[in-house]
């Protein structure tokens, strides 16, 4: 080979060294490159890691810091609960789902004393077993097995009642246990020492208060017994002086004496009935009764006094408005009686008007509104507001002559809101006045008897009565209402023989007073004498001195049942000398009176002295049931407070002697008038009731009432 061949060769042999070179050194530097990445990224991930260990530690560090101070609070929280825990003067332990004691305070355990055993681990039936053995718990009479069974039973609910125990000290512990999710129990032992003995103290209080208010009460009752025995003579003679000649002094003297005598007997009911409210011992009872007729009772009872001061009364009842109730009649009468009185006390002329509306709200309840307006002096605006008040009075130059309590109004207001209703006034000084009241009323749905009606052979009725409406007045409608036809004459000179003889009966409306009543009473006399009359007047007297002493009166304002008594009754009279002697019951009726007041049975005796009547007087009980076997009378008035044998017991023999048959009518005459007094009187067998002082229109009444006889012997 050639020189230059080797040469070349050589050449191409160090071109082909040094490329390679070139290339490993690439491939080195790549290498090297790649290492550098790499370890950058070890190296941070070095430091990351070494980033992230400092961070956890320096988290544990935090985590074990916050857990210590946790611990540290829990344990101050555990020390300062149950050092709370410690200073209760109650007991207070902890049980486990097994039963064991985990921890109880000092209070706990210082009911067991110096007793080493009883400390957490100790079960509870070991608990209940030194409770009895070592005597630490009172159980009386119980067997101690029993008293231990028992209160494991008790332990073993879901939620034990709490339960009172006694210790052997006289101490008295209510427990309280509380079982957990878990089954563990909290035990609770309150003592309630102070407790029982304040509430000890409190019956204690408690029964010498309700024996001073029956004492209170007993000494109502008898003082209202007491004083009204000696009113009844004070008030009866009165009334029997009033009716004998006296010149104008002396019935000056008797009517001051009889007015005081009532005026008494007023303040004594209203001190009564304000005491019993006052005490909350006034209740309701409620009985079916019918409200119309009650209303008209109260009526009938003021209107002596109102026509004594020339006042009319009024009653405004719709007769489609049902009548029959449930509720207290006592009450409701002594609530209108009150407002009523009220209104005729401070009315000095015009009249007074009882006004009744209702609203049905269901099937079986009525709103009753029930009013009284009067055209009395009326109250000034500054004092309405203190109507109702105690002991209140508007003092003023007007009503300074009007006496009273000032309880009426008071009682009425506490009566109504007793019964769930309210009262209010309206008033215009100089113009009169309206009180009223609501109040909601069950309807009487047990009495089922159709409304009465006239019977068809009475329907045909002349009605005598003056109008401005037509062809129909008030009178008109009522007696419609009863199913009456009623044929209207307002004018005399239209009377003819034909209309009156085609009624069954003439009614006059009119007043015995007006100018037109004597017209008509011509006329009648002159066209049919003998027909039947029954004249309605608010003064039945002047009926008879007008000239129709053979009509019957029914006096004003009357109930719808009344309107109907007095037309059936009516339109079957006939003048008395048209009467056949055998229509007139024979014999004299015989009444027997028990008492043993000699006042009082003078006072009787005089209050029926125009009637003839073969009176018996018994001094007590016993020659009362004597009398009776031997005189047999048509009705017995009985006192009921005598000596010897009292009224109850002397009713009691005459109905065992009666037996089944017929009972003879026993009336109740008594100075008894408190809450209950009436009905434990009737109880006792007694058929109806009079409170001292005796009135001579409620004796007649009760006489017309269980003795006709005695009227048609007047």
């Amino acid at each position: 080979m050639s020189l230059a061949n080797k040469l070349a060769e050589e050449r191409r042999a160090r071109l082909a060294a040094e490329r390679l070179l070139e290339l490993k050194q690439a491939e080195l530097f790549a290498a090297n490159r790649k290492l550098g990445t790499h370890a950058q990224q070890l190296s941070n991930e070095i430091v990351e890691t070494r980033a992230e260990v400092a961070m956890v530690r320096g988290e544990n560090q935090r985590v074990k810091t916050e857990l210590g101070v946790a611990h540290e609070k829990i344990q101050i929280a555990e020390r300062r609960l149950w050092h709370s825990i410690e200073t209760i003067q109650d007991g207070f332990a902890f049980f486990d789902a097994d039963n064991r004691m985990i921890a109880a305070n000092r209070a706990y355990l210082a009911v067991f004393e110096d007793l080493k055993e009883v400390q957490p681990g100790i079960t509870y039936p070991r608990i209940l077993q030194l409770l009895t053995e070592e005597g630490i718990v009172n159980i009386g009479s119980e067997c101690p097995a029993d008293w231990r069974a028992r209160m494991q039973d008790r332990w073993q609910q879901d939620d034990p009642q709490p339960m009172e125990i006694q210790l052997w000290n006289g101490e008295h512990v209510r427990i309280f246990d509380r079982r957990g999710p878990s089954g563990d129990v909290v035990s609770l032992a309150l003592n309630i020492t102070e407790s029982v003995r304040y509430e000890e103290q409190l019956h204690d209080a408690r029964e010498r208060a309700e024996a001073a208010n029956r004492a209170k009460s007993a000494f109502l009752a008898n003082m209202s017994h007491e004083i009204r025995t000696p009113m009844n003579g004070v008030v009866g003679m009165a009334d029997l002086l009033i009716e004998t000649d006296l010149d104008s002094e002396q019935r000056l003297f008797v009517d001051t004496i009889k007015h005081s005598g009532e005026a008494l007997l007023v303040i004594i009911n209203d001190v009564l009935d304000y005491s019993k409210i006052d005490a909350d011992k006034l209740v309701l009872h409620p009985e079916p009764f019918d409200l119309e007729q009650t209303l008209h009772e109260v009526v009938l009872l003021l209107q002596p006094s109102a026509r004594a001061k020339g006042l009319t009364l009024k009653i405004d009842y719709d007769i489609l408005q049902p009548t029959r109730f449930v509720a207290d009649p006592g009450r409701i009468r002594q609530i209108v009686t009150n407002l009523m009185g009220n209104a005729v006390k401070f009315t000095l002329e015009g009249h007074v008007l009882l006004r009744v509306v209702g609203d049905r709200i269901a099937d079986d309840q009525i709103s009753l509104t029930i009013t009284v307006e009067d055209t009395g002096i009326g109250i000034a605006p500054d004092k309405v507001d203190h109507v109702f008040g105690e002991f209140n009075q508007v003092e003023d130059d007007r009503n300074r002559q009007f006496e009273g309590t000032g309880l009426g109004l008071a009682i009425t207001k506490r009566l109504v809101e007793l019964m769930g209703g309210q009262v209010w006034v309206e008033s215009q000084e100089g113009v009169g006045s309206c009180f009223g009241f609501s109040v909601n009323l069950p309807l009487d749905l047990t009495n089922e008897d159709p409304v009465p009606k006239l019977d068809p052979a009475l329907q045909r009725i002349l009605v005598i009565d003056e109008t401005d409406k037509g062809d129909t007045t008030p009178l008109i409608n009522q007696i419609s209402a009863l199913g009456g036809r009623p044929v209207l004459c307002s004018d005399p000179n239209r009377l003819t023989p034909e209309t009156v003889a085609g009624a069954n009966l003439v009614v006059i409306g009119l007043d015995p007073d007006g100018p037109a009543f004597p017209s008509f009473v011509d006329a009648l006399r002159s066209l049919a004498p003998d027909a039947p009359i029954l004249s309605l007047s608010h003064d039945p007297k002047r009926v008879a001195e007008a000239g129709l002493a053979h009509a019957i009166t029914l006096q004003r304002p009357y109930a719808r049942t009344a309107l109907l008594d007095a037309i059936t009754k009516a339109a079957v009279h006939r003048a008395p000398s048209k009467q056949s002697p055998d229509a007139v019951s024979s014999g004299i009726p015989k009444v027997l009176l028990a008492e043993d007041n000699r006042t009082n049975q003078l006072v009787f005796r005089k209050m029926i002295g125009k009637l003839d009547i073969d009176l018996t007087i018994a001094n007590n009980g016993f020659e009362a049931v004597s009398a009776f076997e031997t005189d047999h009378p048509d009705v017995i008035f009985m006192d009921i407070s005598m000596p010897g044998m009292d009224g109850k017991e002397a009713t009691a023999r005459i109905r065992a002697l009666e037996g089944k048959g017929a009972q003879i009518p026993i009336i109740a005459v008594t100075a008894h008038a408190m809450e209950g007094d009436r009905d434990m009187i009737l109880a006792a067998g007694l058929t109806d009731y009079l409170t001292k002082p005796l009135r001579k229109e409620a004796l007649l009444e009760k006489l017309e009432l269980y003795c006709p006889r005695c009227q048609l012997a007047s």
